[in-house]
């Protein structure tokens, strides 16, 4: 990938999916509803791309020389 923006979206992108992910599993081993369950899957989800966008992308630019 030529531009670091879209190469470090695809990062924070990727653990954000990740950690949403690893909530809904855990969920499972509760007595939430699926609508819970999923709400607290997509908060983790945003929460995480406003946590890592900032962080993700200059470190991208950085380690890329650009």
């Amino acid at each position: 990938m030529k531009n670091a923006g879209l190469l470090g979206a695809t990062i924070y992108l990727g653990i954000s999916a990740v950690a949403a992910l690893l909530v809904f599993l855990g969920s499972l081993a509760g007595s939430y509803t699926m609508v819970e369950r999923a709400g607290a899957a997509v908060w983790v989800f945003l929460l995480s791309n406003i946590i890592l966008m900032p962080l993700v992308i200059p470190a991208v630019k950085k380690r890329r020389g650009q």
